[in-house]
């Protein structure tokens, strides 16, 4: 399967709205710091999801390579691909009770950040669909 990934301005954008480039996990995988990964683990772990080193590695959630472990069973995640679209910003349903509800569990990253990244991408999209 090809690599999908929506960029904008050189970034990797996730399903969610995340900007993969800018993510812990992502950094240590592309730089293979296990330094970084051990903080990552460290920073991450909770007694109901404890993680260990290769559990941190992704290449971002659409790139469908290796995949940190809460992208495995996020729901978002497997309902954009159900729904073959790069991220939320180019779905109907956009912003879905799943979509808010993941927001919401963001614990070490800002669910408004990633809501503010497709809003604007769903702006850019409207403006080139305008434009055509």
């Amino acid at each position: 399967m090809e690599s999908r990934k929506t960029r904008t301005r050189n970034k990797m954008v996730a399903v969610c709205g995340l900007i993969c480039n800018d993510c812990k996990a992502f950094i240590a995988t592309q730089k293979n710091d296990d330094r970084l990964r051990e903080k990552v683990v460290r920073e991450w772990s909770t007694d109901e999801d404890p993680l260990r080193l290769e559990d941190v590695d992704c290449d971002g959630c659409i790139a469908g390579k290796r995949l940190h472990s809460f992208c495995l069973v996020c729901e978002v995640r497997k309902c954009g691909l159900g729904r073959n679209i790069e991220n939320c910003a180019y779905c109907d349903e956009f912003p879905c009770g799943r979509l808010e509800k993941l927001w919401g569990n963001f614990q070490t990253v800002s669910g408004e950040e990633a809501r503010t990244n497709l809003v604007e991408m769903r702006r850019l999209i409207s403006r080139q669909v305008s434009s055509q």
